[in-house]
């Protein structure tokens, strides 16, 4: 499509078997302060009752409400079937276990015209029952920042806390979707090397939800493995952004996470993530003499790995009480 409504938000919302959160996921784009919004819902094969909610209420807004049903292809080949449908000339994307504050369009876009911005994000906070920390936060200006650093660090917004200008989306070819955890972390790096103008919002408008995922979550080594192939691929074909940057710097931003993360799953007794992570680590991650017994205790076989570990624990904790 070469033209678009030049005041229209479209919104691309994902689906797949959301039941629980998909009404109150509608209802938060419904009911945006902000008036010109077409929502296309992309429902991805659910086989719960998530698409009986969608038609109900599609058929309550027909005028507001595109559905559109695919095979289960996972989020970002969802998200791009909902760009190929997206009439308006900004973009905002809103998984159906989210929400936004009723005046986010509104703020974001008034920012970005504002300022004649290519993208405009916000602030977010974590919710439910499985968010670790609730605590609002406000990301940097990145104007003002090192973008490139910052970027390279860590993901820069959630995938509701953004909104961008259709063309920059079309000029990238929307997600790609090689990866199956990181391809918005993806889009925003490239969108970084196209040298865009970014504004800042910085309220708190998008709650992303955390909640138990249930066997079919993605296990968290392969989430921190995509989010550095991401970074990887950055550096690769990207240069520029980050020639200042040191080559010992470079590679704790791109590695930083992996013992952190180690760490993390093994004090949460996910023995798989963490054997994967530190032996990652002992690879590309500048680790410490304190770091040894379990870099190296990871390429044992799973249980002599877990069985070590705990042993060490043991005797730390024991030792700690005295």
């Amino acid at each position: 499509m070469d033209h678009f409504d030049p005041a229209l938000i479209s919104v691309v919302m994902p689906c797949y078997n959301a039941a629980p959160f998909v009404e109150e996921a509608i209802e938060s784009v419904l009911h945006q302060s902000y008036p010109q919004i077409e929502l296309i819902i992309v429902d991805d094969g659910s086989h719960d009752a998530s698409p009986q909610i969608i038609a109900r209420l599609a058929a309550d807004h027909p005028d507001r409400i595109t559905v559109v049903h695919q095979t289960n292809s996972g989020p970002y080949a969802a998200r791009n079937q909902g760009l190929e449908h997206a009439r308006g000339n900004f973009i905002a994307f809103l998984d159906a276990d989210d929400t936004w504050h009723p005046d986010a369009l509104k703020l974001l876009h008034a920012a970005m015209t504002d300022t004649l911005a290519d993208v405009a994000y916000c602030g977010w906070q974590n919710v439910g029952e499985a968010a670790a920390d609730t605590q609002p936060y406000i990301p940097p200006d990145y104007v003002e920042a090192d973008a490139a650093a910052l970027f390279l660090q860590s993901c820069p917004w959630p995938i509701n806390g953004v909104l961008v200008r259709r063309q920059l989306i079309d000029q990238l070819h929307g997600f790609s979707e090689r990866l199956p955890t990181a391809m918005d972390y993806d889009l925003w790096l490239r969108i970084l090397a196209s040298q865009p103008t970014v504004v800042r919002v910085p309220q708190v408008l998008a709650f992303y939800r955390r909640y138990p995922r249930g066997r079919a979550h993605i296990p968290r080594w392969r989430q921190v493995f995509d989010a550095i192939a991401v970074r990887e691929n950055f550096v690769r074909h990207h240069p520029a952004p980050i020639a200042h940057l040191l080559r010992e710097k470079r590679d704790a931003l791109v590695y930083g996470s992996l013992l952190p993360e180690a760490y993390r799953c093994h004090w949460r007794r996910d023995t798989d993530s963490s054997r994967r992570l530190f032996r990652r680590a002992f690879r590309k991650a500048d680790w410490k003499a304190r770091d040894a017994k379990y870099i190296f205790a990871s390429f044992l076989p799973a249980p002599l790995f877990d069985s070590l570990i705990r042993q060490v624990d043991s005797r730390r904790n024991a030792r700690n009480r005295f």
